[in-house]
């Protein structure tokens, strides 16, 4: 009888500690914001996932050394798609059971359209690399872009093409990345002076490009616009300099990155691409982007490591909008949200978004010379360049 007031003290004790630890649990819970990034770091888009793996964990590291986000640092773990949309998709639902703030990623834009409808489900706030048109044509309230949409690219590229071209090949893969890109050139196109002399399709992955380039080649175009992933477009300009083709090779950002670069070797020289993003920009915040990332990583970053960077730092201007860690707050705060790159040096270029995610912001026209992107031209936001146009009477 003499222990039994010591041992009910002792458990009261015992309790009240329980009651505190779970109290501090959920006090260290709520004291960061954590992110998912779940990408491409195995499979046929290693390359663009692990970039843009490594563009999303430099800006995380930047914003907690400066205090985080409305004091609170961001926590960030990493998800393998191996480039498989299903498997994506099993990814996004455990981020959302870890109940993550947001999610960045995947890169493909296949992928994305599988996994998009998980985070929509959960309302959490979805940044993606992929360009696919298709994606923000859904009404996904909770899906924003790190990157043009193909409806955005192409009218640019286009214009280009008009004054090199009367008559263009198309070689294109055939995915959602692919014939979204195809579906939206040949409507940039309609109406001008180029015509569209053959229609190429590639597979995801394909090796041998030597039938494709010959069918270009037979369809007598002056100029051919390559829009493949970026290991198949690294063999497609292999094989049209095998193939002794001399006339403009024209692409999209995926034509002249620098993992194409590095893997086409010479073949690449005389590449020009629109490109909505390039550490070679004459931005001095995009040097700034350059130097840090390799001083982390030890290579030089392409546009997807871009995209990564940008992407985390539109996360913090749309919390810091709100002013509370609210996610549905947060994603109806980015539709028409405009960032100063003054304000937020991070977010690199001014850039608006619409009411459908898609974003927008100056562009590049690039030419690949002595292995290298050289900016060649700087393109307006299209608003900007609508609001500069004159009014038609």
């Amino acid at each position: 009888m003499l222990h039994r007031p010591s041992t009910r003290f002792a458990l009261k004790l015992i309790a009240a500690a329980a009651v505190g630890l779970v109290a501090a649990g959920g006090a260290h819970a709520q004291s960061t914001i954590k992110i998912a990034n779940i990408v491409e770091l195995s499979g046929g888009g290693a390359s663009a996932g692990t970039n843009f793996k490594n563009g999303v964990e430099l800006a995380v590291k930047e914003i907690n050394a400066n205090g985080g986000i409305l004091g609170k640092k961001i926590e960030s773990t990493t998800a393998d798609t191996q480039s498989n949309p299903g498997v994506a998709k099993g990814l996004t639902q455990k981020a959302i059971d870890n109940d993550v703030f947001a999610i960045f990623g995947p890169v493909f834009s296949g992928s994305i359209m599988v996994s998009m409808a998980e985070s929509r489900r959960a309302e959490v706030p979805n940044w993606t690399g992929g360009e696919a048109a298709s994606i923000t044509m859904q009404g996904n309230p909770y899906v924003f872009r790190t990157s043009f949409t193909q409806a955005t690219a192409m009218p640019k590229v286009a214009k280009y093409i008009t004054t090199k071209s009367k008559s263009l090949a198309v070689i294109y893969v055939n995915n959602d990345f692919g014939k979204g890109g195809l579906d939206m050139i040949k409507k940039a196109l309609a109406g001008s002076s180029t015509a569209i002399a053959a229609e190429i399709s590639t597979d995801a992955g394909q090796v041998d490009f030597s039938p494709a380039v010959l069918k270009a080649k037979n369809s007598n175009a002056d100029a051919v616009f390559v829009y493949t992933n970026e290991e198949e477009s690294a063999r497609a300009l292999r094989e049209l300099r095998k193939q002794g083709w001399t006339k403009p090779i024209i692409g999209e950002t995926t034509l002249t990155g620098q993992k194409v670069i590095e893997l086409a070797g010479d073949a690449a020289n005389g590449a020009v691409a629109h490109v909505g993003l390039t550490v070679d920009a004459p931005n001095p915040e995009m040097l700034k982007f350059k130097a840090k990332f390799y001083q982390d990583y030890k290579y030089i970053s392409d546009h997807n490591g871009i995209k990564g960077y940008t992407g985390v730092y539109s996360l913090k201007a749309a919390i810091e909008k709100v002013g509370k860690l609210d996610r549905k707050a947060v994603a109806q705060a980015m539709k028409g949200l405009k960032i100063s790159a003054a304000k937020y040096p991070g977010i690199i270029m001014d850039v608006s978004f619409d009411d459908k995610g898609d974003l927008d912001r100056e562009s590049y026209i690039v030419e690949v010379k002595n292995g290298k992107q050289e900016v060649v031209a700087t393109l307006p936001a299209l608003s900007a360049a609508a609001s500069a146009a004159p009014a038609k009477k």
